[in-house]
């Protein structure tokens, strides 16, 4: 399919320009009306300091400088949404294409998964063909779905894409698929993994994949060279349930131990009910390790997990039940051998739309999650204890064109930024494409 460059930085819309100069507006009026006030007050009903009115406006002159130069520094250094919640700072973020193709579809990098040497990332993602759908996602069931790589060497600046099913690998397939097979592409033969993966290897990559989201098998490759080549696919058990949704979400314990945090069916055959598997001889064997809570009445889903200690994790699930979508936060304290409800960080995301956990280097655990509802977006949350408490709502990005927006993945660069990736579209009838937005957390 040949390769793709990243297309250029991201212009702040017309309607979030004049959202910003609107409320820098009217904190200039206030400020300026509250110090007139303030004089005319001093002035007529003050009588002894009235006589020195001359004196104190020429005082508040510097002062009336002073503040109005505070409120141009606080919106300098924090926007805020239409609703009064806090938005990242503009000087300091980047918004940039990491797939855009005219009459495209890109898709899902929760689905796929994303690592990072230093500044090199690789983010998987999936590419189709638009069509519009009305509510559905806007993705031609006719025209064949690619699973693709995007590479970055310079912390997510610039990007180019790679395609895995050239050498036989990622290839989509089953009912996991938005569009229609790749034709003439052939998956390599699924096998039993032999063992002797080095999950400790400098340049190591796991993905896992799925074939349906409510029944069926699913697979994992892996590579030692960052992604250039992939071992497999190899199979993953079943574990005895109606089938593995599998996607990306693993965290290595030692060179031959390795956590994986997976999607089950549930005992309706329905998605999904997430558990925690292990191997501990180098990927030739899994075992059931955990559910991670009860069976739910609607789905939760798709985890994302960090290491806070030893034998402490964190994983966040995104669950629905009704019209009701939200994210929560399981704890383990013994190495995922029993799993604890612990928060709800964000009690609704719209529509539904999974989180992208990861731990920061100096501790804080930061959140990034897809919004679906109106204005459609990206958010995020930092905590400084662990999990245990959440700041106050992050908007990263909004004023996307519906839906078709989030399933991020997150990582954090040398330098303390962090670069989250997502799919977007700025119209409701427009290319999807992905996205990243590099921020300071």
């Amino acid at each position: 399919m040949g390769i793709y460059q990243g297309l250029s930085e991201y212009k702040p819309d017309a309607q979030a320009s004049a959202s910003i100069l609107a409320y820098t507006r009217l904190r200039f009026g206030l400020a300026y009306t509250c110090l007139r006030f303030g004089l005319v007050l001093v002035r007529n009903y003050l009588p002894l300091a009235q006589e020195h009115a001359g004196f104190l406006e020429q005082a508040m002159k510097p002062i009336a400088i002073a503040i109005l130069a505070c409120v141009i520094g606080a919106v300098g250094r924090q926007s805020r949404a239409e609703d009064g919640r806090p938005k990242i700072d503009a000087a300091s973020t980047k918004h940039v294409q990491v797939y855009y193709q005219p009459g495209r579809f890109g898709g899902w990098p929760a689905n796929h998964g994303a690592w990072s040497w230093g500044n090199e990332i690789l983010v998987g993602l999936s590419a189709g063909y638009y069509k519009d759908l009305g509510d559905r996602h806007h993705i031609d069931r006719d025209k064949p779905e690619e699973h693709l790589l995007a590479r970055s060497m310079d912390g997510g600046e610039s990007w180019t894409i790679e395609n895995p099913a050239k050498h036989g690998v990622l290839i989509p397939s089953g009912r996991s698929l938005h569009g229609a097979p790749l034709p003439g592409v052939v998956e390599r033969t699924w096998q039993d993994c032999p063992g002797g993966i080095d999950f400790t290897h400098p340049d190591f990559a796991l993905t896992v994949r799925m074939t349906d989201a409510h029944a069926g098998p699913s697979r994992f490759y892996y590579s030692t060279d960052r992604g250039r080549t992939w071992q497999g696919p190899f199979r993953l058990p079943l574990f005895g349930l109606p089938g593995i949704a599998a996607r990306t979400d693993y965290v290595v314990l030692g060179r031959t131990s390795c956590l994986l945090f997976l999607t089950a069916g549930k005992s309706d055959g329905k998605e999904g009910r997430p558990l925690c598997v292990r191997t501990d001889d180098g990927g030739k064997t899994w075992q059931f390790v955990a559910w991670i809570g009860a069976e739910p009445n609607g789905y939760s889903i798709m985890p994302s997990t960090i290491r806070l200690g030893e034998s402490e994790f964190l994983t966040a699930l995104r669950c629905r039940e009704g019209a009701k979508s939200w994210i929560e936060n399981y704890r383990s304290i013994d190495a995922g051998k029993t799993w604890q409800w612990d928060t709800r960080p964000v009690p609704t995301t719209g529509e539904g739309n999974p989180a992208s956990m990861i731990r920061l280097a100096d501790g804080r655990v930061c959140l990034t999650y897809g919004y679906r509802a109106e204005p459609f977006g990206l958010r995020a949350k930092l905590s400084k204890d662990g999990g245990h408490t959440w700041s106050d709502e992050i908007i990263l990005r909004d004023h996307g064109g519906g839906r078709d927006v989030g399933y991020p993945r997150s990582i954090q660069r040398p330098d303390g930024k962090v670069v989250t990736i997502y799919y977007f579209h700025d119209q409701p009838k427009s290319d999807r494409y992905i996205g990243a937005t590099i921020w300071q957390p």
